[in-house]
């Protein structure tokens, strides 16, 4: 716990077998209380490994939902565990969970609601091996984010995040896409009810075993992600009422 809050991490996986137990090890079980994996029907080991290595619940869908659908079954069961603060790590071992004292010191200490893992701030995503189409894009569009949405983030595209459990219950997270840009619609929702969101440097890894997704499905990702932040537009204007942000 930290300052009586029950901290819970949820890890959303798809095959990473590979990279499950380095993530597990540097996870700060001092302030953690539980660990939840959801398994998004993975063709490798991952859900008996998790068991394996002691992870308190794993959930395993039986078809493959998506990410953005692990993701609400993973902040479903952390609210059902009656978490205070809930943080989102991937078990791909491409974000450091040493990080998970800092992110959560911040919502512990009511700072801030929200923190995001950014890989932008410094120099971590070149430093970290970020393919180059990558990182202009991830620019790209978070600038153009930051101009419709009104915001001064340096990254919408980090997979590291934490809440505090009062966000996610505010959050109607089951209208949102069960696929990649179901972060995004997130961030437009955590806005839209007047949350603010810090962010703290974080280093990356990009390598073989670590999760991405190709250039096709990256475009359409990229596609989405200005959708979504046009709609934001409109709706933050009263031009259109959108469901998704009430």
């Amino acid at each position: 716990m930290f300052r009586n809050k029950k901290v819970v991490v949820v890890l959303p996986a798809y095959n990473a077998a590979m990279t499950l137990e380095k993530t597990i090890a540097e996870i700060p079980m001092d302030i953690v209380d539980e660990l939840i994996l959801v398994d998004d029907y993975s063709s490798d080991n991952t859900s008996e490994l998790a068991r394996n290595i002691g992870v308190h619940h794993v959930i395993r869908h039986e078809a493959n939902k998506g990410y953005g659908g692990n993701q609400k079954t993973c902040y479903a069961k952390a609210l059902e565990l009656n978490a205070d603060i809930v943080v989102m790590v991937h078990p791909d071992y491409q974000y450091t969970p040493l990080l998970i004292h800092a992110m959560v010191s911040i919502i512990g200490n009511e700072l801030y609601p929200v923190v995001f893992g950014s890989r932008i701030l410094g120099k971590g995503a070149i430093k970290g091996g970020m393919p180059t189409y990558k990182y202009i894009a991830n620019r790209f569009l978070t600038f153009t984010q930051n101009l419709l949405m009104n915001q001064k983030l340096s990254e919408y595209h980090t997979g590291y995040r934490a809440f505090s459990a009062e966000v996610i219950r505010n959050l109607a997270l089951y209208k949102n896409s069960d696929d990649f840009i179901f972060d995004n619609q997130m961030i437009a929702q955590v806005f839209a009810k007047g949350y603010d969101i810090a962010e703290v440097t974080c280093p990356t890894k990009y390598f073989k075993e670590a999760s991405s997704i190709n250039f096709k499905r990256s475009s359409v990702y990229g596609l989405g992600v200005l959708r979504v932040s046009v709609r934001y537009f409109l709706h933050r204007m009263k031009l259109v009422n959108w469901d998704l942000l009430k």
